[in-house]
């Protein structure tokens, strides 16, 4: 029985999709027909695999937690391992179980068996898992970073022309195998939900790590990628539109790219470091951003609050965070709120970093005079009814922004500071005056970053009650708490995805005297604490009670603000 028929017996396989399917066989008449069924039907590739290993007598295995001993990697050559998308598992009885996902393809095994000398029986998985495997135990290459990338489709389009000149450095960065190594990194980390790339030179290899959900990554690595440093930092260079001859100074660049119909930013900072340039790659992925006030996991009193801000006529209204704590999610999101064709509403960001219709954005341009004070200046012209300043790093910039807002507009800012009541020392240290300080900042939101459990292994548990942080609100001896359990969707580490916990600080006239008094922060906070705010701390462990994070979450981005 044909594999469709078996498909279509089990109701898995639709009118539209036998059609399409027959369409891409009578195109691509050479190409095997579960390949084409994942990629022109919707049926998952688990059940697929099931189907298959009925049809072909082949067991099916979960790779999800699988573990390989050292001589049974070594039995297989890693060119085979990457050119045959393979992966071996273990002995039994002298036979040498491999995990493939193609149980068509007889000359991997005719291969494998002549090369290793041993029998050699398959069994099907998932095909994202063997890769996996590969990636995590013979490294993101094959014997040697060419074999790796040839085995590889190249999946990154550049959405701008880029120009190399005839050095010999600029040579070596456009070889095709270099090309194909770089592309695959990016698209790696794109695939991966990574939103930064560090790739760090060391005395005798180079490391890549991905930032995901917060927390950095190493990635497996052959060693022959040391080999390459030079070729891969130049390839990088010349997509950034940088000096690839410059290795002195430090560069900052620009990528466009599309990956898999995706249009994705790249923001490109080398350093020199002392055994090369270390490159920190910056992803900004616009078809993942969405910029919903409603989304960004407020409750519900915290949303209420900071919608009332943004109907004010004019004013200051702060998001304070470390870097990467989604400050400028935050912004655009309540841009987006209150944007409207009768509003104007104009932005100053160094960089821009995401493009919105209906608003008019600028890109700061330090050297040429372009900085946040001069921009504000001109703009002001520009007539807006609301205006964002990317930071207030400076007094210059401050001043500009206390004057737009008074002179009649809403003006939106971040400042660096760890707390909301900590922005009002944080301006008047700058040299403002407290009265402007107090007058026109109608209100602070402090904000972090916490990773959330996973979906497809969150589970229940009761938590051992003396071990709980001391401010943890405890119902009762005895409740229940969630936790991730770890699976491959997840890689086993439990947490998938990330949330905010705020921090919203309302000024009202107590506050304002306390401001123009130059009251301390602790002591504005207190106040603050007395009127109603809700803690970053606070807020976090109600949302570890609903059983979007955990405790360890929390307390990792809150450490030291215990109220």
């Amino acid at each position: 029985m044909q594999l469709q028929d078996r498909l279509q017996q089990r109701g898995l396989l639709t009118a539209d999709d036998l059609r399409r399917l027959a369409e891409a066989q009578a195109a691509a008449p050479d190409r095997p027909v579960h390949q084409l069924i994942l990629e022109k039907t919707t049926v998952p590739e688990n059940t697929l695999l099931e189907v298959l290993g009925e049809e072909f007598g082949l067991d099916v295995v979960d790779l999800s937690s699988t573990k390989i001993a050292a001589d049974v990697m070594q039995a297989v050559p890693s060119r085979l391992v990457h050119r045959r998308n393979i992966v071996p598992l273990e002995r039994q009885n002298g036979t040498l179980i491999v995990a493939t996902s193609d149980p068509g393809d007889l000359n991997q095994l005719d291969e494998l068996q002549m090369v290793c000398g041993v029998k050699v029986r398959p069994v099907l998985a998932n095909s994202r898992e063997i890769a996996r495997l590969i990636k995590t135990h013979f490294g993101v290459g094959g014997d040697t970073i060419t074999q790796m990338v040839e085995a590889k489709g190249d999946q990154l389009e550049l959405l701008e022309e880029i120009e190399a000149d005839d050095s010999e450095l600029a040579k070596m960065a456009q070889e095709a195998s270099v090309v194909r190594l770089v592309n695959e990194i990016l698209v790696e980390a794109v695939n991966e939900r990574a939103s930064d790339i560090h790739i760090e030179p060391q005395e005798h290899t180079l490391e890549i790590r991905y930032r995901i959900d917060g927390l950095l990554q190493r990635q497996n690595l052959p060693p022959e990628i040391h080999r390459f440093q030079a070729a891969i930092i130049s390839r990088l260079k010349i997509m950034a539109r940088l000096n690839i001859a410059e290795k002195r100074l430090p560069q900052d660049g620009r990528i466009k790219m599309r990956v898999s119909n995706r249009e994705i930013d790249v923001r490109v900072s080398i350093i020199p470091m002392v055994y090369g340039e270390g490159i920190v790659m910056r992803i900004l992925d616009k078809s993942r951003m969405e910029f919903n006030l409603a989304n960004l996991g407020m409750l519900p009193e915290t949303h209420r609050l900071f919608k009332q801000l943004l109907d004010l006529p004019h004013g200051i209204i702060l998001v304070t965070g470390p870097t990467g704590s989604g400050k400028t999610t935050t912004l655009y999101s309540a841009l987006n709120e209150i944007k409207d064709e009768t509003l104007k509403i104009i932005t100053v960001e160094d960089p821009v970093e995401y493009q919105m219709t209906g608003i008019s954005q600028i890109h700061v341009h330090t050297k040429i005079g372009l900085t946040f004070a001069a921009a504000l200046r001109s703009i002001l012209r520009h007539d807006p009814d609301c205006i964002l300043i990317g930071e207030m790093r400076d007094l210059e910039t401050a001043e500009a922004g206390i004057q737009a807002s008074l002179t009649g507009h809403l003006v939106f800012s971040t400042l660096h500071t760890n707390d909301a009541p900590s922005a009002f020392t944080r301006l008047i240290d700058m040299g403002i005056e407290p009265f402007l300080v107090g007058s026109t900042i109608e209100g602070v939101m402090a904000q972090r970053l916490v990773r959330t459990i996973c979906s497809g292994c969150k589970e229940e548990y009761e938590p051992d009650y003396l071990a709980l942080p001391n401010d943890f609100p405890r119902p009762s001896p005895r409740f229940q708490l969630w936790r991730g359990a770890g699976c491959r969707s997840c890689h086993h580490t439990g947490y998938r995805g990330r949330m905010g916990i705020y921090e919203l600080m309302i000024t009202n006239d107590e506050i304002r005297e306390m401001c123009v008094q130059r009251v301390n922060a602790a002591h504005i906070r207190r106040k603050a604490l007395d009127n109603g705010m809700v803690t970053l701390r606070q807020d976090g462990f109600r949302k570890v009670q609903s059983g979007a994070t955990t405790i360890e979450e929390v307390v990792r981005a809150t450490q030291g603000d215990i109220s």
